[in-house]
C-alpha cells in the first residue's frame, strides 16, 4: 500500500479507451472484495471496448491489485481511496457518509474522464440523490441492498418504532431518488422489490433485479482443510461463518446454545468461524465461556480470524447445517447461496427477504432468531430430524441456477454503459 494515494489523485483517461467507467466501494467488510473481483474478471473478458476504474477501500487495494485481472491495466485500474476520503465515506452519521460518497464519486469521475459511475452500495446515497444532486451530466447507478418498504408483502412483519421510522424514510426518499435525472439505473438483489417499485413509483421502471452471485467453489489447498477436519463426524454440525457482528446473530446463537437440553447438546457440534467484530469481542468471549461452563457435552469452537475462500468451502462441505441467525436483518445474504450451492440446509431468520427465500425455495428452517428460546428449539429440532423434512436439495439447486458471477457483472456493466 503506498503511503500516499498518488495513483488515485492523478488518474487520467487513457487515450485508446473511448469509454470509461468508475465502480466505487469504500467499505471492506463482507462481500465487496469478492464482488469486485467478479467485475474485474468480467471486464477483462468482455469484448466491448471500455475501461473500468475501481475506486476501493485501502484494505482491499493489495488483494485486488494482486489479482490476475489487475494486470490488464488497459481494461482495469485499481485506485485506493485517500485516507481522508475513506474516513468521510465511513463516517458514523449516515447523511455525512452519504454526501461524502457522492462527492468522492464526482471527483473520480472527473479525474478518470469517465461517463458513468456505479456505487456498489447505493443505500448510503438515497438522501443526496433524493435532493437531485447529480454528477455534471454523468450517469449514476448502483445496487440498493436493503429495501424494506415492501416487507409486509413478503410475510409476517410487525416493525418496531425504529424500523417503522426507517421504512418511512425510505418510502419518502426512494421515489425522489428515482426522479433524479442523473440516476440511470437502480439494481436490487431483492427479486421482489422491482415489481413493488414499478407499481408504486413514477420512475419505478429504473429499478431492475440483479442476481446475487454465487461464489464459485474453489479446490481448497490441503492446509485449508485443517479447520474443517477438526469438526466432529459423529454429531450434527452447525456452521456460522463470516464477519461476526451482533447483526449476524453470534450472541443470540451462544445464548440459545446455553438453553439446549443436555441430550440435544451432546448430539451437536458448532463451528463459529470468522473475524469477531472488535466492538463485540469481550461479550462474545464471555458468552462462549458461559457455553463451556453450562454445556460440557456440547462441542464448540470459535476461530476468530478472516478465513480464505478455500477454508470456507471446506467447512461448508463438512457441516450438516449452515447457520444464518440474523437479527431482523434487511436484505439478502450470500450465506444462503454458499449453502445452496453445497447442497446444505440453512437455519435463518423468518423476517423479510431471507425468510421469504428460505420458505419459497425450501432452503431450510426460517424462524424467529431474535428469540433465544425459539432458536434453541430450532437447533434441537435439527439435532433429531431428517434434513428432508425442512430442505429440498433440488429446489435449492434451481434457486441458484442462474445466479452466476457473470450474470451479476453483466447487469452492472450494462447499466454503466446505458444499454439497460
Amino acid at each position: 500500500m503506498p503511503n500516499k494515494v498518488t495513483a488515485g489523485a492523478r488518474a487520467v483517461p487513457l487515450a485508446d479507451s473511448p469509454r470509461s467507467f468508475v465502480i466505487f466501494e469504500p467499505d471492506a467488510e463482507g462481500h465487496p472484495c469478492e464482488w469486485l473481483k467478479h467485475l474485474m474478471h468480467f471486464a477483462v473478458a468482455d469484448r466491448r471496448n471500455y475501461r473500468v476504474s475501481f475506486v476501493v477501500a485501502r484494505e482491499l487495494y493489495d488483494e485486488l491489485s494482486a489479482d490476475d485481472a489487475a494486470g490488464r491495466q488497459d481494461r482495469v485500474r485499481i485506485l485506493p481511496l485517500e485516507p481522508s476520503e475513506q474516513a468521510l465515506c465511513r463516517h458514523p452519521l449516515l447523511p455525512v457518509r452519504g454526501f461524502a460518497r457522492w462527492w468522492v464519486m464526482r471527483r473520480y469521475l472527473e479525474r478518470t474522464g469517465s461517463e458513468a459511475g456505479h456505487f456498489l452500495s447505493l443505500d448510503h446515497l438515497t438522501l443526496p440523490l433524493a435532493l437531485s444532486l447529480g454528477a455534471r451530466g454523468r450517469r449514476l447507478c448502483g445496487v440498493l441492498f436493503r429495501p424494506s418498504v415492501h416487507y409486509r408483502a413478503l410475510g409476517s412483519y410487525e416493525p418496531s418504532l425504529k424500523e417503522w421510522m426507517r421504512d418511512a424514510r425510505k418510502a419518502l426518499l426512494y421515489p425522489l431518488m428515482l426522479r433524479n435525472a442523473a440516476v440511470h439505473r437502480v439494481l436490487s438483489l431483492d427479486p421482489y422489490f422491482p415489481t413493488f417499485a414499478h407499481d408504486r413509483y413514477t420512475q419505478g421502471g429504473k429499478v431492475r433485479t440483479v442476481v446475487d452471485p454465487v461464489h464459485p467453489f474453489v479446490n481448497e489447498k490441503p492446509e485449508e482443510r485443517r479447520l474443517a477436519d477438526s469438526m466432529p463426524t459423529d454429531r450434527v454440525t452447525l456452521l456460522l461463518f463470516g464477519f461476526l457482528s451482533e447483526r449476524k446473530g453470534v450472541l443470540s446463537l451462544l445464548d440459545a446454545l446455553c438453553r439446549l437440553p443436555a441430550d440435544a447438546a451432546s448430539k451437536v457440534g458448532v463451528m463459529i468461524a470468522g473475524k469477531v467484530d472488535p466492538a463485540l469481542r469481550e461479550r462474545v468471549y464471555a458468552a462462549l465461556d458461559r457455553v463451556h461452563r453450562e454445556q460440557p457435552d456440547l462441542w464448540i469452537h470459535l476461530e476468530d480470524r478472516r478465513l480464505t475462500s478455500g477454508e470456507i468451502n471446506a467447512l461448508i462441505k463438512e457441516t450438516s447445517v449452515v447457520l444464518a441467525p440474523y437479527q431482523r436483518f434487511v436484505g439478502s445474504s450470500g450465506v444462503l447461496l454458499w449453502a445452496a450451492q453445497a447442497g446444505k440446509p440453512v437455519l435463518t431468520q423468518d423476517l423479510g427477504l431471507l425468510g421469504c427465500l428460505a420458505r419459497t425455495h425450501r432452503l431450510g428452517l426460517a424462524l424467529d432468531t431474535t428469540n433465544s428460546d425459539t432458536l434453541s428449539k430450532g437447533i434441537e429440532y435439527l439435532s433429531e430430524s431428517d434434513t428432508r423434512s425442512y430442505f429440498d436439495q433440488e429446489a435449492a439447486a434451481n434457486y441458484i441456477r442462474h445466479q452466476s458471477p457473470q450474470n451479476f457483472a453483466s447487469e452492472i456493466i450494462s447499466s454503466l454503459m446505458g444499454t439497460t
